[in-house]
């Protein structure tokens, strides 16, 4: 728009200044022949000029400046001068023309221009807007719906149907993808449930066979000692089965009854616990007591894990430091150095120290459930102290 204003105005410039220079000429045309013809002429200046010259010089055109009366100021003129020899006598013949108006002209048609030209776009701005608006509103509520949607719930997606191609494959396709991940998430969810289940009972089978065995006279040292193995390797497969089932119902969001629990009071609880069950000191302070909400079972999981792993890589003789304090808990326990890789600590199956038996699991399923309920928890080793500390404040 802008490029073709600017070309529109010089084009109409050109165009007026051509018609002034040729209105000049065709003037000058005639003053010519009422010369030759030796007609009453009467001159008119400034339009008009005629003067005896000696000698011929080339013909020219300038712009000039001249005082007009009837406006009483200086106003431009376009003047031709041209030289010619009539009847054996050279004249100069110059006639000129207001060029006032061919700009006001000028300016005109450059404003309603620019006016045709707002008025267009704004009303294309316009109706393009509303047509736009009307176009894109399927995909945009369809696309409202897609990010409500659950692979939890069972019902399937609803989107709207448009007459646009493009949009009706993109819901076609849409409803084909989330119903097939729902269905693989069902799938997959009673497969894991059946699975845990299932392993139940086999190795509660197992277990009960083998204390019985245990039990019996009949075995040898050697034998004892390698039933003795065996029976470990179940009870870690038999927590291991436990940790994998609950960390898959975590995942699945298949907790959804939270209530008012006093963490302060719970920790206290299983703090004492732990007490009865190991020779470490575990310490306890509190300031206040911290009201959350949350699961029951999964806050008691949660602090028996974040306990029994400091009691688990506690240095000899040191005690465990528990503290509910600011909204927050932390537990700390001895250690001779800080961890290698701190940023891996809650991944599942990672280990820092390979001689201790653990399933790997404890951490991670503590991270899920922070996450699950929109705790903070963080990691640090302060005076040789491994922390873990949890904010319950968001």
């Amino acid at each position: 728009m802008i490029l073709s204003s600017l070309g529109l105005y010089f084009f109409t410039k050109t165009l007026l200044q051509n018609e002034v220079e040729e209105q000049l000429k065709s003037t000058k045309t005639r003053v010519e022949i009422a010369i030759k013809n030796q007609n009453d002429f009467t001159f008119l200046p400034p339009i008009v000029e005629v003067q005896k010259v000696k000698n011929l010089q080339a013909e020219f055109l300038k712009d000039t400046v001249i005082f007009d009366p009837s406006e009483n100021e200086m106003e431009e003129f376009r003047e031709l001068s041209t030289f010619t020899t009539i009847n054996a006598i050279n004249y100069k013949i110059t006639t000129r023309a207001l060029v006032v108006e061919s700009e006001n002209i000028l300016l005109a048609i450059i404003i309603s221009y620019i006016l045709i030209l707002l008025v267009t776009f704004i009303i294309l701005f316009y109706f393009n807007t509303k047509k736009n608006e009307q176009i894109w509103f399927p995909f945009f509520e369809n696309l409202k719906q897609m990010k409500q949607f659950s692979v939890f719930s069972d019902n399937e997606i609803e989107l709207l149907d448009t007459e646009i191609l493009e949009f009706s494959e993109l819901n076609k396709e849409m409803k084909t993808l989330t119903k097939k991940v729902q269905t693989d998430y069902k799938n997959l969810k009673h497969f894991t449930e059946d699975i845990a289940h299932e392993m139940q009972t086999p190795l509660a089978i197992i277990q009960a066979k083998i204390e019985n065995f245990i039990n019996s006279d009949e075995l040898k040292d050697s034998q004892f000692k390698n039933v003795t193995s065996i029976q470990k390797d179940i009870h870690r497969l038999t927590q291991l089965n436990k940790k994998l089932s609950l960390l898959s119902k975590i995942e699945n969001s298949q907790f959804t009854v939270f209530e008012k629990i006093s963490i302060t009071h719970l920790l206290e609880e299983i703090s004492n616990d732990y007490k009865e069950l190991t020779s470490t000191e575990v310490l306890f302070t509190k300031d206040k007591n911290i009201i959350i909400n949350a699961d029951a079972h999964l806050a008691n999981i949660l602090c028996s894990n974040l306990i029994s792993n400091a009691i688990k890589y506690n240095a000899e003789f040191k005690p465990i430091a528990i503290m509910a304090r600011d909204n927050c808990i932390s537990i700390a326990n001895y250690g001779t150095n800080s961890l290698q890789n701190p940023d891996k600590i809650f991944e599942r199956y990672y280990r820092e120290n390979s001689k201790i038996k653990s399933s790997g699991l404890g951490l991670t399923i503590t991270k899920k459930i922070c996450d699950l309920h929109g705790f903070k928890i963080m990691y640090s080793f302060e005076k040789n102290q491994h922390i873990f500390k949890i904010d319950f404040s968001a």
